[in-house]
């Protein structure tokens, strides 16, 4: 479902992203870390269109985004780290906005929207203008209207930022009932928890290249092949900068 073959992203003479290979199939969680400044917020932006590749392709859904740029964000939803809203709309107003980005309207869409409402407990405020929502009430928001026109992928950045616990548990549950009826999410966390135990696959990206890729087992196996941990905390910090974490300890040992 997301295809990325030589993907690449310059800003001058740095190299945010480094010639990535990628795909993540239908019907996958897909987990994307690495540290601040690694890659993983300029891969997602160029992969929602956000951000114009330097080199290389994007794939989602079977629809080249270069090629054809609108038939690729129609089966996409993105789910950004900093939410951006219209305050002065309401929000239903805005869930119905959204859905009219991508064609679609009536009453179908508006029972959508009230469900997604309800479920991450919004319903109460949907008459209410934007700007008098918290934080964590504006990322619900923006997760629901990344699921409001049904897209067969979302990409999502750092979506447990700004949640109570209970709205993270909704947002996990229904993560894995999406992908459970065939559709697809590529997500970036800098929580490894919510990696480990979520995620069906994933890749550890450092400097803009990506490290390693696979399931659990297979980087746990990975690591044991190398006398490593096998947590993914230290499979994490070998490939990202175990040094630095050492040298830390070192310092404040001394």
């Amino acid at each position: 479902m997301i295809s990325l073959r030589q993907l690449t992203k310059r800003y001058g003479g740095f190299t945010a992203v480094d010639a990535i290979n990628l795909e993540v199939p239908r019907g996958e969680l897909f987990g994307f870390l690495g540290p601040n400044g690694a890659g993983k917020t300029t891969t997602l932006r160029m992969i929602a269109g956000i951000l114009k590749p330097s080199a290389g392709s994007i794939s989602i859904a079977g629809f080249d985004l270069k090629a054809d740029p609108i038939g690729a964000k129609m089966r996409l939803g993105f789910i950004p780290d900093r939410p951006f809203i219209y305050e002065k709309l309401t929000g239903s107003e805005f869930l119905r906005f959204v859905a009219g980005l991508y064609e679609q309207e009536g009453a179908e869409v508006e029972h959508r929207a009230r469900e997604l409402m309800a479920l991450f407990d919004l319903e109460e405020w949907r008459d209410e203008l934007v700007e008098s929502y918290s934080h964590g009430m504006r990322q619900k928001l923006i997760i629901s209207s990344a699921f409001v026109h049904r897209p067969e992928v979302i990409v999502v950045d750092e979506p447990m930022v700004g949640l109570d616990p209970k709205a993270a548990r909704i947002l996990k549950d229904l993560f894995r009932e999406y992908t459970r009826r065939g559709h697809t999410i590529m997500m970036s966390t800098h929580t490894l928890e919510v990696a480990e135990t979520l995620c069906d696959r994933v890749a550890i990206i450092a400097k803009g290249t990506i490290r390693a890729c696979g399931t659990m087992p297979e980087l746990r196996a990975e690591a044991a092949s190398t006398g490593d941990p096998q947590g993914l905390e230290q499979i994490f910090l070998r490939l990202t900068g175990e040094n630095a974490a050492r040298e830390l300890v070192e310092v404040l040992d001394a």
